[in-house]
This record gives C-alpha cells, sequence and structure tokens, in this order.
C-alpha cells in the first residue's frame, strides 16, 4: 500500500490544473510495491536506485535505475546553451541588452547565437510540461535529500504528457505530473498536494 504527494513546484502541470494521481492496474501496483521495498531497504544512496516513469499512452509502467534516467528520458537542454548562459551572465553583470548580444556574437559567432536562441524559444512554444535539464537535476537532488531524511522513503513516479499532435514542434520529452510515493494508503486514491514545493 502506498500513499503519492505531488512534488516539484510549479512547473509539473502549471497552467492546466493539479494533475490527477493515474489509476495502476494491479501488476502495475505490485511493481511499484516491489520498488518501495527496495527503497526501504537500501543502505545508502547508489545509482541503481528506482525512478517510475508512467507512460499512460502506452499504458506501461516503467523501472529506470536513477543513473539511467538522463539517457531515457533525455531533459532538454535549450536552456542551458553556452551562448545563453554567456549571455545571461553579461546581462546580469549589468551589461545592456543589446551589447550583450552583440559580445555573444563576437565569442560564438551571430548564427550560432540565433540558433540557440531559436532552440529556446521553439521549447518554450511547448508550455510548461518540457523536461528540461533544470527539472531533471530538480528531481535528482530532491529524491536525494527525500532519501536521506525520510522514512519511509518516498519513490519519485514521473507520470509521461501525451502528445501534443502538434508537427512543427521538435521532439521533446514532456512529463505531466510528478508524484512521490510512500508506503501508506492504496494506490490509485486522489493524491495529497506537496506543499514544501
Amino acid at each position: 500500500m502506498t500513499s503519492a504527494t505531488r512534488g516539484a513546484g510549479n512547473w509539473m502541470g502549471a497552467g492546466t490544473g493539479p494533475v490527477q494521481f493515474p489509476t495502476l492496474t494491479e501488476a502495475q501496483r505490485r511493481q511499484t510495491e516491489a520498488c518501495l521495498s527496495q527503497l526501504q531497504q537500501a543502505e545508502g544512496w547508489r545509482a541503481d536506485l528506482p525512478v517510475l516513469v508512467l507512460n499512460r499512452c502506452w499504458l506501461r509502467l516503467t523501472v529506470i535505475p536513477v543513473e539511467r534516467l538522463a539517457f531515457e528520458l533525455p531533459p532538454d537542454p535549450s536552456r542551458a546553451a553556452p551562448e545563453l548562459v554567456r549571455y545571461g551572465e553579461l546581462i546580469e553583470a549589468g551589461c545592456p541588452a543589446h551589447q550583450a548580444q552583440q559580445q555573444c556574437w563576437l565569442e560564438f559567432g551571430p548564427e550560432a547565437f540565433h540558433q540557440a536562441l531559436q532552440r529556446f524559444w521553439k521549447v518554450q512554444e511547448r508550455g510548461d510540461h518540457v523536461w528540461t535539464l533544470e527539472h531533471y537535476l530538480d528531481v535528482l537532488t530532491d529524491y536525494r535529500q527525500r532519501f536521506a531524511t525520510e522514512r519511509p522513503r518516498s519513490l519519485p513516479l514521473l507520470v509521461l504528457a501525451r502528445p501534443s499532435g502538434r508537427p512543427f514542434c521538435p521532439p521533446t520529452v514532456e512529463v505531466d505530473g510528478l508524484f512521490w510515493l510512500r508506503p501508506g494508503l492504496a494506490l490509485g486514491e486522489p493524491s495529497m498536494r506537496h506543499t514544501c514545493a
């Protein structure tokens, strides 16, 4: 038996209201219970700790070791492009926007800067569900903290968003919700909002 709380602050399901905890099949419940048991028995943080990923379109629950999460669900790195990071650093240092842009053109070339900017804006058009590098790092950080401080320990469940059906959009991973599962109540009961995120 498990209970679920919603997590990861304002990036999961933002703008569309709360995402309901998905209904799992009996086999998926047993798979979840086995992962929770493995997590409770772990003596220390390890690379093979489980992360659950639910693909609602295929009704498939996958267990991914935390070390493979970035390979199985590659985060979108467009916000972390060196051209945009440098531009942000210049702006934070007080450089006017047009001078920051010119400096980036000198350092990276105008074409590279504009391509990075275009990739970034294309991803922004996808909305709040895009699985970004920041989101990936937030989940890892939260998982480690919860592992170290919670008893019983929480298990992350990422619920993938249904495809948008927009052919002009680049293929990116979209995550509709993040839930932290704990031993307790029956799976499938309505989730409680996580207030610490």
